[in-house]
């Protein structure tokens, strides 16, 4: 396996658990994590500044400050009624992910969809959606979007462990969008989305301190950690020349675009809650010399994204290789609980 494993080097492959180069003690403290790392930065910044005719100026200024970009009052009050309506009335292919005390749902929505949700087609063309991820993920393809409901369910349904997305934590070495347009108000008890303003950026002590970890990646504890999504406690932030993140208490109708290679967290929720979001992410290699040219943006593949991801994955599962966290949760309305969960009590 030695020459695939090195061949993941020119890739996004990230984790120092699974492949024996990525998490070699000796090749890390011959630099080779802080090299791909600083590579991957460097090729980030030039594919964006081949895209920046596609956003306004404020924008490109509040991510280059912050590493979000945060647009109130998003769709017309039109489109955005149209779109609450439509989810609220239609019964979907659902599918869950429990972490902790935390379900993620993704409703399936693929363009053969389209034509009965005229608002939602409206919200997902939008053009500012999909350009701000390409900006901020600095690649020129089809990004993922779906329709996504977290459900926090403390004292109702539990694995035994905490949810690892409260945990402060980055995504991956390389740059990467994820993008959030919030359908109902987000409150301080709703678990917002937070984030470590200007942690985007590398500075010298975080690569110091990205480089103290990989050299010592056979004793790393965290399993996310371990399998490149690095984890950080607050009081960290300082020595890495960060401020403390940043709760995202928004109103309904507003736009979150984030570099989620910035440090960034699910605020734990301590009552049962529900929030609901149309999600989009996008994510390529951090190393191609070129904006597009991916797989995914082809027509016949874009147009099914979400049933081919949900599809694959089921099929390596049946393969015996890594199965799916996400499971069927049958067709139905977006938030209404499934079956194998219990209604909370009033």
């Amino acid at each position: 396996m030695s020459p695939f494993y090195a061949l993941q080097l020119a890739s996004g492959a990230k984790s120092f658990a699974d492949n024996p180069v990525i998490g070699s003690k000796w090749l890390n403290r011959k630099g080779l994590h802080e090299k791909r790392v600083s590579l991957a930065m460097r090729m980030a910044a030039w594919r964006r500044t081949k895209l920046e005719k596609l956003v306004a100026p404020e924008y490109r200024r509040q991510y280059a400050e912050n590493g979000f970009v945060k647009i109130e009052d998003f769709l017309s009050p039109e489109v955005f009624a149209a779109v609450t309506r439509e989810i609220a009335e239609r019964d979907f292919e659902r599918y869950d992910m429990l972490q902790g005390e935390t379900v993620t749902r993704r409703a399936i929505i693929d363009d053969s969809d389209l034509e009965s949700l005229p608002g939602f087609k409206a919200a997902r063309n939008d053009p500012r959606v999909t350009n701000l991820l390409r900006y901020v993920s600095s690649h020129d393809g089809q990004p993922l979007l779906v329709v996504q409901v977290v459900m926090a369910l403390p004292s109702v349904v539990t694995q035994g462990s905490t949810d690892p997305q409260t945990a402060l934590h980055s995504d991956t070495f390389q740059p990467t969008a994820k993008a959030w347009l919030f359908l109902r108000d987000v409150g301080e008890e709703d678990g917002p989305f937070s984030y470590v303003p200007g942690s985007h950026e590398m500075t010298p002590q975080r690569l110091a301190w990205e480089r103290r970890i990989s050299e010592n990646a056979d004793s790393i504890e965290n399993k996310y950690s371990a399998r490149g999504s690095l984890r950080i406690m607050p009081d960290e932030l300082s020595a890495l020349g960060y401020v403390q993140p940043v709760k995202m208490t928004v109103k309904a109708n507003t736009l979150i675009v984030a570099d989620t290679h910035g440090f960034h967290a699910r605020s734990p929720s301590y009552k049962t809650t529900t929030r609901i979001e149309i999600y989009g992410s996008l994510r390529r290699n951090p190393f191609l010399p070129f904006t597009g040219l991916h797989i995914a943006s082809l027509p016949f593949i874009a147009s099914g994204m979400n049933r081919l991801i949900i599809n694959a994955m089921g099929f390596r599962a049946k393969l015996g290789l890594k199965g799916s966290p996400w499971k069927d949760a049958g067709k139905g309305k977006a938030d209404e609980w499934s079956k194998r969960l219990k209604q909370p009590s009033a």
